[in-house]
């Protein structure tokens, strides 16, 4: 894609920066709802967190500071994310538990494109010395300044890396990033998963059709604002990607440095919950799961438990990724249907169940196996507490992290999430 076609699509961001819907505030709606906040962010963290960990320690060991370059920063939402990864799985009697403590942390630079994402992020983030900006296309080449000396973590989220429409962008920047890197680093690559669900109508055998997509940021608005303002919503021009695609990436920018490139592991973020569920732009038996689950960890509020039942409806040809999201929905249907049942059959007054639980099928994988113990001690536990309305506040945000668990580790990275990500090593010392 060249300079100017780049260039217009930033009015689509600089948009919603104005709508108000992409300040950092959380809940039902908006860019920073609790999905985001509670799913995608902790899932992004889930997976770097160990190797994030290793690059901490190397730094020292090696009497130096951590230094990241957030490629597509927006509003830095990264260095929200980042310094969200925790050193360990907390006890309940400790407080400080953060991997990228202050003393660890030496820069974090911030790299876009748009002019209102990154005078956002300054107004937030003005007063911490250790954070810059820089306004530049990182589709262009990896934005060092001369002189500069290279990241340890070269950062994307949220799609950042299909602003590469052309694979060969993709490609120069990993092969200036491994010519570049003194002795090792992590790059973090996100992407738009080519087998999302929300877009099933994309879907291809053929990797030469479908590449880029025709993205609208409509889902910062609600059903009847997206309506009023069909005509005017900006379009972004994305890259979708499958594994098979990105390895070949990977490989011919090892290839072309020098360089070994190490993909650490790929994950699928956000599937059955990514932001166009909802809408329903690119798929008509898409529904709207990701607002159930927003109401799952909205405080105070009871959800319908029905309204998180998915029915997939899969499309003929693609039987491999029809098992895939069947698997995933069943398991998904299973627990809700599993705590549905034990809200029914819980006695508050005795806190015993008054009939006998169903048990789970001999062919459950762990991971629900796991969830459902899990909830029928949380509701057991919890669910004659009275106060503080404990199905609201403890029994359905549990569901919410229940379900999070199992997708998280029925995912395969495939490219079947809103995202796709890899995790990669650079090491000269591999050479």
């Amino acid at each position: 894609m060249d300079k100017n076609e780049h260039n217009d699509q930033m009015p689509a961001y600089s948009e919603a920066v104005t709508s108000g819907l992409y300040a950092k505030k959380s809940g039902l709606i908006g860019k920073y709802d609790n999905v985001r906040r509670l799913w995608e962010d902790e899932v992004t963290r889930q997976f770097l967190r160990s190797h994030l960990h290793k690059l901490v320690d190397k730094c020292k060991a090696n009497m130096r500071r951590v230094r990241i370059m957030d490629l597509g920063c927006g509003s830095a939402d990264g260095h929200e994310l980042l310094l969200g990864v925790r050193d360990r799985d907390a006890d309940l009697e400790q407080t400080e538990v953060d991997l990228l403590s202050p003393d660890i942390m030496g820069l974090y630079t911030g790299v876009d494109l748009n002019k209102d994402l990154l005078n956002q992020a300054g107004s937030i983030y003005n007063s911490n010395p250790k954070m810059a900006f820089r306004q530049a296309d990182f589709t262009k080449g990896l934005p060092l300044l001369d002189g500069e000396d290279p990241y340890d973590l070269y950062f994307s989220s949220f799609g950042s890396f299909s602003h590469h429409n052309d694979d060969e962008t993709a490609i120069q920047i990993l092969t200036q990033i491994a010519k570049t890197t003194k002795d090792s680093c992590l790059v973090h690559c996100d992407w738009l998963g080519r087998y999302s669900y929300e877009w099933q109508s994309l879907w291809t055998h053929d990797h030469q059709e479908n590449r880029n997509m025709d993205y609208v940021v409509s889902y910062i608005y609600d059903k009847e604002d997206r309506e009023e303002r069909i005509d005017d919503l900006q379009h972004l021009n994305l890259r979708l990607m499958s594994r098979k695609e990105a390895e070949r990436i990977i490989t011919e920018a090892s290839k072309r440095s020098g360089v070994h490139i190490k993909p650490l592991t790929f994950y699928d973020r956000s599937v059955f919950t990514g932001r166009h569920m909802d809408t329903g732009d690119y798929n008509p038996q898409a529904q709207p799961i990701r607002d159930a689950v927003n109401s799952l960890h909205e405080v105070n509020v009871r959800t319908d438990l029905t309204s998180l039942m998915v029915d997939y409806v899969p499309r003929q040809g693609f039987e491999f990724l029809n098992r895939y999201y069947e698997h995933i929905q069943v398991s998904w249907n299973y627990l809700v249907q599993y705590v549905s049942e034990l809200l029914k059959l819980y006695d508050e007054d005795k806190r015993v169940f008054t009939g006998t639980l169903p048990e789970p099928p001999a062919a459950a994988p762990s991971p629900l196996v796991d969830m459902v113990i899990r909830m029928t001690k949380i509701v057991e536990g919890t669910g004659w507490y009275g106060l503080g309305l404990p199905r609201e506040n403890i029994i359905e945000p549990q569901l919410g992290y229940a379900l999070r668990h199992i997708v998280t580790n029925l995912q395969d990275g495939q490219g079947c999430g809103h995202g796709l990500v890899c995790i990669l090593q650079i090491d000269r010392a591999d050479d």
